[in-house]
């Protein structure tokens, strides 16, 4: 009794090679594939009780996050059997259609937990446009983006609002505004007050296309001036503050990678003394750090310009004990390599990892609360380099314009 027909257990490995995966990672997938496959020789189909075994029998052994990361390398599987004809369908793909939700890893997430059945109702999300005002919103939507708009935000808007209506069957008979008031009272975030207000004026003006005669909104800017003032308030980070957050990008906890700590002590380090965006630090190349001429050269980044930055003596200092750190790491010494290099996955980090390591500095050094959007922003540290210098200026009796 097998889930699928493989006597001399091939498969994996010819799935591995297609995959073209690093030779590194192939030893764990097998090893994670060898178990699924272990558990599926004892079930006459791969479905979901057949997962959920599997999955009992490797909580004892990984924590649910790793377990969790790994999980990937089975769905990628379970759809190349789907496609070589070897198992009917995935079925955590299917589970992930019936709930309509757009990832697979909630499905893995919720069928690991002690209560598979009540964690995938929990998930199960309305399919979309099912509202009475379903088929007008998705009319809608169609015409914006024959015009050539993208309208995913939008979308996004319409999207939730009759998620609200399906769950709330009471409202069909109401006027719009009506079903607005309601939709705006059920949070009372200042984000959903102003999304409220965009989504009216939204469907007033799809309204307007059918019928010209329907007055027009008011727009009341006040609930997106409430969001402006809490998310975009400017922060100016004082040199102690610049120290502190030093500090702590030190001491990161980082027992698996201990490259990390030292990689963001100098990415800081570079966004506040040089001015880099994060997207700047995270494409810079080994060989754009100019050791002899102390400079560093950023290539083409907004509006597709280049420009060359002298770095202090200070900052080279720094600069070359982390260069030194690195290749002690074993990382690449090609000039094409990312400067910041990790390695966990051998490779440069990517912006939005960039964004979230120096984020969790910042709340770690109490510079914004433990989770949300509130406090200092990343690229803040390029405008407090500009700030903090400018005042160093008049504070030397310097005229700023004699140095721009």
């Amino acid at each position: 009794m097998s889930a699928w027909h493989d006597p001399d257990r091939t498969i994996i490995d010819a799935f591995l090679e297609k995959s073209q995966f690093r030779p590194g990672s192939r030893p764990t997938y097998r090893w994670f594939l060898r178990s699924f496959e272990d558990v599926a020789l004892r079930h006459p189909a791969v479905d979901r009780q057949m997962i959920e075994d599997w999955l009992g029998e490797m909580a004892p052994r990984w924590k649910l996050s790793t377990l969790l990361n790994q999980v990937c390398i089975v769905d990628r599987f379970l759809d190349y059997l789907v496609q070589n004809e070897l198992i009917a369908s995935n079925p955590v793909a299917e589970l992930r259609r019936q709930h309509n939700i757009k990832q697979n890893k909630p499905i893995w997430r919720a069928l690991a937990s002690s209560n598979p059945d009540e964690a995938l109702a929990g998930l199960y999300r309305p399919a979309p446009y099912g509202s009475v005002l379903g088929d007008f919103m998705r009319d809608h939507v169609a015409v914006m983006r024959n015009r050539g708009y993208q309208y995913e935000t939008q979308a996004h808007w319409l999207l939730r609002f009759d998620r609200f209506l399906q769950a709330h069957p009471e409202l069909a008979g109401e006027p719009l505004e009506t079903m607005l008031t309601h939709w705006a009272a059920a949070k009372p975030t200042r984000n959903h007050a102003a999304e409220c207000q965009k989504l009216g004026r939204i469907l007033t003006k799809a309204r307007q296309r059918l019928d010209p005669n329907i007055p027009p909104k008011r727009f009341n800017p006040r609930p997106e001036r409430e969001v402006a003032r809490e998310h975009r308030r400017p922060h100016i980070f004082s040199p102690a503050d610049i120290r502190l957050m030093l500090e702590v990008a030190r001491c990161y906890p980082s027992p698996h990678a201990p490259l990390r700590p030292l990689t963001l002590y100098t990415m800081i380090l570079l966004a506040y003394c040089a001015g880099l965006r994060r997207s700047e630090i995270a494409w810079l190349d080994l060989g754009d750090a100019d050791l002899r001429s102390g400079t560093i050269t950023i290539r083409e980044t907004k509006f597709y310009k280049t420009r060359i930055l002298p770095l202090s003596g200070s900052v080279m200092v720094e600069l070359r004990a982390y260069l030194d750190a690195r290749r002690r790491a074993g990382a690449p010494q090609d000039p094409q390599s990312g400067l910041f290099w990790q390695d966990h996955f051998k490779d440069r980090y990517a912006p939005v990892v960039v964004t979230t390591m120096i984020t969790n500095v910042m709340r770690r050094g109490g510079f914004k609360p433990l989770s949300g959007r509130t406090g200092p922003r990343v690229h803040d540290l390029r405008h407090s380099m500009v700030v903090n210098r400018i005042l160093q200026w008049y504070q030397a009796g310097i005229n700023p314009q004699d140095r721009l």
